[in-house]
């Protein structure tokens, strides 16, 4: 008799955890849950269980919704990032440049002190327009 009576509590609790975790027992829209219930009377630990899952899930959804505005922030600020290293690369493409043709100038005008020097820049920029005539020629 205990035993048959403890096998009808096992079956009503293996039937009340297949409706209690059944999918049609929480439906979750819009960061509320909405629990439905089945005309099964629920425990007070069950309750318990129940109201823990529902404060531990709406934390995790606050969780998510933090981490993704975090992300979204973080995002905004790298390609603020990108941007602005771009610009600095041009920046520095432009002052290499100019630090070029200052070099190049500063050669060509003959100091006196620095002739060889000279010498082998204007040597190195005739062969660069001499390159440039042979490829314009083909």
């Amino acid at each position: 008799m205990l035993k048959e009576s403890k096998k009808g509590v096992e079956k009503k609790i293996s039937t009340r955890k297949r409706i209690f975790f059944g999918k049609n027992f929480c439906n979750l829209q819009l960061n509320r849950i909405f629990v439905c219930n089945f005309g099964i009377v629920m425990t007070d630990e069950e309750k318990k269980l129940l109201s823990t899952f529902e404060a531990r899930l709406r934390h995790l959804i606050y969780l998510h919704d933090e981490l993704k505005r975090e992300n979204a922030e973080l995002n905004q600020l790298l390609n603020k990032q990108e941007a602005e290293l771009k610009k600095e690369q041009a920046r520095f493409q432009e002052l290499q440049q100019d630090y070029i043709n200052l070099k190049t100038a500063t050669t060509i005008s003959l100091n006196g002190s620095d002739v060889r020097e000279t010498k082998l820049r204007l040597s190195k920029l005739v062969r660069e327009v001499d390159k440039c005539i042979a490829l314009l020629n083909e």
